[in-house]
């Protein structure tokens, strides 16, 4: 940590991160709107609970395909270009899918399966921007719960917004969620653009919080207008197979494969596991799933905390992020009680309970931030979130599989609270010290 030399007089990191928690919370808004709208759609065209779960997992197949290509723009042409194009055409993609309603039979599941594909593709690139930027203007002692505050926005999405879009398909129907939600963003995109910079080219920073946040670690240069021309580059797919290579990084590729299973569950089956397993109107279930996810984003502020903390008493950063991350996954595992239980308020609780500790081990991307090398953060943001997206794909299609074959939601418990249990096993025995890698065999000169 620096030593506290230099009056900050500014604070303009947390503004900074303020709005990467509103894109976030409005990015989760976007993913789970198909969740919340599930139920309708399914029955509005007829569709089994295996093909529920290929349309659920549309957005994951191109999410994880367009993570490498979105870290080499984050990288080529930085986070804010980058991001605003990511911002303004997923929203735009989102707003179409509320055409969907005038297709019907096939027409209509496979335009909405192509659109929700298309948002997928889009997003690419927030989560390695918002773990990019949050390198460049956090100190390391701050960065977990930078990382946690903005990865708790998918929990504050939920709170936020899911009461909202069970109202609106109650009242408009299932169409209206995707219309107001993209224009939302787009409206969004164009704020980003008027109020993101670097923490060298930002007019409110102030000389002191600038030595502060670079004394303490952050990466200032990452994405200024002055960056050096002779700066070392990588060669993309040698930086990919070097970074593979690396067994700690590894285990954190797996460690948030698993948690990211946990995550959608919550934004897909969740909704639909309330309505058809405990018998809840949607509208109902719109604002049940509300009281988990403020359970979420308590836990993620709390396991951020509580990683900063130890940093700050002069724990290891290896023993500052794994105990949070451990500790938060045996909470998650508590879900599987639920099969158990016959109370519907005390499932919620349950389940309360279970995204409280996913919310306190979700950080992962404060160990992107504190591990990527500094000359292909996107690039290792990327890698780092096409693993864990993976389970965008298979969690939403082995449920349903799960639930056509077994006609109940228990197996899909198991499932998911089984992959917690990976979790654990992946940082403890696989990641070892957690240190910023520095790359050897793929770095070349830019010319």
């Amino acid at each position: 940590m620096p030593a506290a030399t230099t009056k900050l007089a500014s604070r303009t990191r947390w503004g900074i991160l303020a709005i990467l928690f509103i894109v976030t919370t409005v990015n989760y808004a976007d993913r789970a709107s198909i969740s919340i709208a599930g139920p309708e759609i399914r029955k509005a065209l007829g569709l089994s609970p295996v093909e529920m779960g290929f349309v659920f997992s549309a957005f994951a197949w191109s999410y994880v395909a367009a993570q490498l290509p979105g870290g080499w723009l984050l990288d080529r042409f930085g986070s804010k270009i980058t991001y605003f194009f990511s911002i303004f055409l997923w929203s735009l993609f989102t707003l179409l899918t509320g055409g969907v309603g005038f297709l019907t039979g096939a027409a209509a599941v496979g335009t909405l399966f192509v659109l929700r594909f298309l948002v997928g593709a889009a997003e690419a690139p927030s989560f390695p921007g918002n773990s990019r930027i949050t390198s460049a203007w956090f100190p390391t002692h701050e960065r977990g719960l930078a990382s946690a505050l903005f990865n708790s926005a998918q929990y504050f999405a939920t709170v936020l917004f899911a009461p909202i879009m069970g109202w609106l398909v109650h009242a408009f129907g299932w169409e209206s969620v995707f219309i107001v939600m993209g224009g939302l963003g787009i409206v969004l995109a164009l704020v980003w653009l008027k109020v993101i910079h670097g923490p060298k080219d930002h007019p409110s920073v102030s000389a002191g919080e600038l030595e502060y946040i670079e004394q303490g670690g952050a990466l200032v240069d990452l994405d200024g207008a002055k960056r050096s021309a002779q700066a070392p580059a990588v060669d993309t797919l040698a930086c990919v197979k070097e970074l593979l290579g690396n067994r700690m990084l590894l285990g954190v590729y797996i460690g948030q494969y698993c948690i990211n299973t946990l995550t959608y569950f919550f934004l897909t089956w969740f909704p639909v596991y309330l309505v058809q397993e405990r018998h809840m109107t949607i509208l109902k279930a719109g604002f049940v799933a509300s009281l988990p996810a403020i359970a979420g984003f308590l836990g993620g502020v709390v396991g951020g905390t509580i990683s900063d903390r130890l940093a700050k008493a002069g724990f290891s950063l290896s023993m500052s992020r794994k105990v949070p991350i451990v500790c938060g996954m045996l909470l998650s595992m508590s879900m599987i009680a639920c099969n158990y239980i016959d109370a519907d308020a005390v499932v919620v609780a349950v389940m309360a309970l279970a995204f409280f500790g996913k919310g306190v081990g979700a950080l992962g991307w404060a160990v992107v931030a504190d591990t990527s090398p500094k000359e292909a953060g996107g690039l290792s943001g990327a890698l780092f979130n096409t693993f864990g997206n993976i389970a965008g794909i298979t969690t939403p299609i082995v449920i349903g599989y799960i639930l056509q074959g077994t006609g109940s939601f228990a197996g899909a418990l198991v499932y998911v609270g089984a992959n917690a249990a990976v979790a654990i096993f992946s940082y403890v025995f696989i990641v070892g010290e957690i240190k910023r890698v520095k790359l050897v065999k793929s770095l070349k000169t830019a010319g």
